[in-house]
């Protein structure tokens, strides 16, 4: 995947909305690439990150409300207008209205009603408290489960840690066996913090979040009617809960290998795995069809999991549903809620000084639940048919360098190239958004409450990713919504997937030359199609299947070159006292540098094709070849809180920005050539890396 650039899901920058009389803010200038930004006064075969950024960087802080600013960001927010503005004229009751637009609509004036949200308090959450104090015995807990996986997104959505929901993730996936099915995933859950790093790790950092996530629990009890004293015992409750989930997680590298999580089972077995916990029961009143078999992350998590169970009493588990409760739904509710759970996990997890605008906060909460829904006016403003040609050219140009890549290659056998060439072709491109548009017709939304219309929302995209189990699976489904500025490979389904929102400027412009586009978005594009060869997609086949199509030798020499790129990565970030874990990150330090070297190639086909020179100076002093790379590290630019940055080191499978553009740059001799770097600079490095 393309970072959540942090895109977060992620351009000359003005980091103020302007406002005008009716207090609309308007939407931001886009940034644009300009190579007379870079800052000549460096040497770019020192640090390039800084050669090509530093100007910019300076020239754009970081706002109050967000946890990073890069030269997408902008981007962002001119997406979010555009559906804001949509959201907006919908929300007039006195148009002629249809489904569409009226759930958008009234989902935006519930959620924009902050008085209507001050007066409903707790109400709307008051049957799941009712339920948790009715609970006579541990047996229950699989109906209180459920009653939240229905109401509070998203039991059916896995990140790289877990999926964050009460106890355990429940959905649909592929099966990894076998593509063509579709049947049950169980995955790990519960922790309300961001993985099991920060419940058990000694780092002083994290040591100091941990006891701030103390105080956030308390908080939220004593907000919910809690005596202080009370409230300071159940934060202890759930603290030890968690803790204790944590401990039998499955890490997140492990996490990363599709065999350690391809275990597949039957409703038995599952249910062997914890006794404690009614599976039949919660099966039936989530909805699940019965399907051809289970396939569960980290049977491990489930045996400790059932130890749990056993040994926390009936009431220190009402304590934890009463804080998932709350964790799941305090960014609807009142100010005093929403203010404290940003004050941990915006303040004190990410950095950030203040909350997002409220508009921005609704755009997402109904970008999430309405996503294509609200897609289809984004495409309609934003994404016009040319663009969606001049990608599709471009994608079909860099899948032709991979397959030129892969043909060329010394240390592969022609029978893996073989099979790696039938892959690639088999690759499906999908640019823009769906060619069908999803259905909400069954979801009921009004103007009235907001939780109630996340509920409605939460049930229906539960019970619609339920509804997949034992189906054919649907290729033309997209797992985001066309304005997300981001863009990924499905292993899977054998996908690249990109949404209108990321083809704007920076990333992409129609009007701009070729060398900045494939610089740009064309490295986005070779990043995805080189995902499907990376550490962990190359152990899927064309179709999509979990299956080993490798020569043993072959293998082996793919091990040691991905080795080569997992050590590079792995160091210490002055000033951050944490460490990059290069095993993490191998599959995006991977894509990085593989979706590089094939835009590149395809860049010089291009102008081969054309009769031109890639290395030939044009009227602003830079070659195409230096316009290309210069684009690529523009692409990066930006600045990140510390503690934000400290959260990704530990959470996530991607490099922080400028390791993505000199540990990749570093690798390139091509770099090196045309910016005239010498042995010995840090720009070029001894023992290159190379996978692709």
């Amino acid at each position: 995947m393309r970072a959540p650039k942090f895109f977060f899901a992620g351009l000359v920058f003005s980091c103020c909305f302007a406002y005008g009389q009716s207090s609309t803010p308007v939407k931001p200038s886009l940034t644009h690439f300009d190579p007379a930004l870079v800052d000549r006064s460096l040497d770019p075969c020192d640090n390039f990150y800084k050669f090509v950024c530093s100007k910019w960087i300076a020239a754009n802080p970081v706002p109050a409300d967000q946890p990073r600013w890069e030269t997408d960001s902008n981007l962002e927010i001119w997406n979010e207008s555009i559906l804001r503005d949509a959201m907006i004229e919908a929300s007039n009751p006195s148009t002629q209205r249809d489904a569409v637009h009226q759930k958008v609509g009234d989902y935006w004036a519930a959620c924009m009603d902050e008085s209507g949200i001050e007066k409903n308090g707790l109400k709307s959450l008051q049957p799941i408290f009712d339920r948790i104090a009715a609970m006579k015995n541990k047996k229950e807990l699989a109906e209180v489960v459920a009653m939240l996986h229905k109401s509070v997104p998203a039991a059916w959505a896995g990140a790289d840690n877990q999926t964050n929901a009460a106890l355990l993730g429940f959905g649909s996936q592929q099966d990894f066996n076998d593509s063509s099915l579709v049947i049950a995933g169980i995955d790990q859950g519960g922790l309300g913090m961001p993985n099991r790093d920060y419940y058990l790790s000694d780092n002083p950092k994290l040591t100091t979040v941990r006891e701030k996530y103390i105080e956030h629990v308390k908080r939220m009890f004593t907000l919910a009617g809690d005596t202080p004293e009370q409230a300071a015992a159940d934060a202890n409750t759930v603290l030890k809960i968690e803790t204790a989930l944590a401990k039998i997680q499955m890490d997140n590298v492990s996490r990363r290998d599709p065999q350690k999580l391809n275990n597949v089972m039957t409703l038995a077995q599952v249910q062997a795995l914890t006794p404690a916990f009614d599976w039949q029961h919660y099966l039936v009143l989530v909805g699940s069809p019965t399907p051809h078999h289970y396939v569960v992350s980290s049977p491990d998590f489930f045996r400790g999991a059932q130890q749990v169970l056993v040994a926390e009493p009936l009431a220190n588990w009402k304590v934890y549903l009463r804080w998932w409760t709350l964790h799941g739904h305090a960014r609807y509710l009142n100010s005093a809620f929403e203010e404290e759970n940003f004050d941990f996990y915006g303040r004190t997890v990410t950095g950030s000084e203040k909350q997002l605008p409220r508009w921005r906060r609704c755009v997402a909460f109904a970008d999430r639940d309405l996503g294509e829904a609200l897609g289809q006016a984004y495409v309609e403003k934003a994404f016009p048919p040319d663009s969606k040609k001049r990608v599709e050219d471009m994608v079909a140009a860099i899948q032709k360098s991979l397959g030129d890549d892969i043909n060329g290659l010394d240390w592969m056998s022609p029978e893996t190239k073989k099979q790696a060439l039938v892959k690639l072709t088999a690759m499906e491109p999908k640019i823009g958004y769906p060619k069908v548009w999803r259905d909400y017709s069954s979801v009921t939304i009004t103007p009235t409450s907001l939780v109630d219309n996340v509920h409605q929302a939460t049930a229906f995209e539960f019970k619609r990713q339920l509804n997949k189990i034992g189906k054919p699976v649907d290729r033309m489904e997209w797992g985001m919504t066309p304005p997300t500025v981001n863009a990924y490979n499905d292993g899977q389904l054998n996908t690249i997937n990109f949404p209108a929102g990321i083809l704007q400027p920076p990333d992409f412009e129609a009007m701009l030359t070729e060398d900045a586009n494939y610089g740009a978005i064309g490295t986005i594009i070779g990043h995805e199609i080189t995902h499907g060869f990376d550490d962990q997609g190359r152990q899927f086949d064309a179709k999509g299947n979990l299956k080993d199509w490798w020569t043993a030798q072959d293998a082996s020499r793919y091990e040691e070159r991905g080795k080569c790129i997992a050590d590079e990565y792995t160091e210490e970030v002055p000033g951050l006292g944490v460490k990059t874990n290069g095993k993490m990150t191998q599959g995006e330090d991977t894509a990085d540098n593989g979706g590089l070297r094939i835009a590149m190639m395809a860049l010089e086909d291009t102008y081969k094709k054309a009769g031109k020179s890639i290395d030939e100076k044009g009227p602003d002093g830079w070659t195409p070849r230096q316009r290309f790379f210069l684009a690529h590290a523009f692409s990066w630019c930006g600045t990140w809180r510390p503690d934000f940055a400290r959260m990704v080191i530990t959470t996530n499978p991607h490099s922080l920005p400028e390791f993505r553009v000199n540990n990749v740059e570093a690798n390139f001799p091509e770099f090196q050539q045309a910016f005239g770097c010498k042995a010995g600079q840090r720009m070029v490095r001894l023992n290159a890396c190379r996978v692709w």
